[in-house]
């Protein structure tokens, strides 16, 4: 008797996906949408109060690409026409490119605004561009060299770790490294196409290091001396 093995599910192809994966990889990201708008709600109020445009304007970025992130990937695993969904796929591809320098911003243009800071901020914005250029020039060609590719950006950062250890207070750097340990543990579930609901797995993962990061963020203004 010949029993074979199913061939592995591509863990982006939404074709592979079934309708239960979908829903959950939907209700995960509905989540951090919601967290989202009322995160953001909280950083710009405590961000106000220091008067700092610099620092309004970085947490604005971040809180509005952290949302477009969690909004696009919501309705992108909501929809189920194919046509439709290829195009939020491509969306949801290009809001992680920007969520990730994003996250950048606050820190560039706040604490660590100066020399350091605008190269950090410069690299990370020309880096995400040129990830969404290629995203929108060769689509979903190479789905696990893109995945790779946002590691490598979030992980950027510690060609400054020096300056950045000097300009931030210990606690927000530790939310910080926290989040990104979380978003790169949860490649391994992402890559790991076998396990059902892999992707939802992963997507638990991405909030997690969504919500340390958001944490570290809140700390920062609410801690930080006005």
């Amino acid at each position: 008797m010949n029993i074979k093995t199913p061939p592995p599910k591509k863990t982006d192809d939404p074709a592979t996906q079934t309708r239960r994966e979908e829903v959950a990889n939907s209700l995960t990201h509905g989540i951090g949408a919601a967290v989202s708008v009322a995160g953001m709600v909280l950083l710009l109020i405590f961000a106000s109060k220091h008067e700092d445009g610099w620092l309004m304007a970085g947490v604005g970025v971040f809180g509005t690409t952290l949302i477009l992130l969690y909004l696009v990937s919501t309705a992108y695993h909501v929809i189920v026409h194919t046509q439709a969904k290829r195009v939020f796929q491509t969306l949801d591809h290009i809001a992680i490119y920007l969520l990730i320098a994003g996250t950048y911003t606050p820190i560039t243009l706040g604490p660590m605004r100066g020399p350091w800071g605008w190269t950090l901020f410069g690299l990370i914005w020309a880096l995400a561009f040129a990830g969404i250029v290629a995203k929108l020039l060769f689509a979903d060609r190479f789905p696990k060299l893109s995945v790779l590719f946002y590691a490598a950006m979030g992980w950027v950062v510690v060609i400054a770790i020096k300056p950045v250890l000097a300009s931030i207070p210990r606690d927000l750097f530790f939310w910080l490294f926290a989040g990104g340990i979380a978003y790169t543990a949860g490649l391994a579930f992402f890559f790991w196409e076998r396990l059902p609901y892999n992707h939802a797995v992963w997507h638990v993962f991405v909030l997690a290091g969504s919500l340390s990061h958001l944490f570290g963020m809140l700390f920062y203004v609410t801690q930080s001396p006005l």
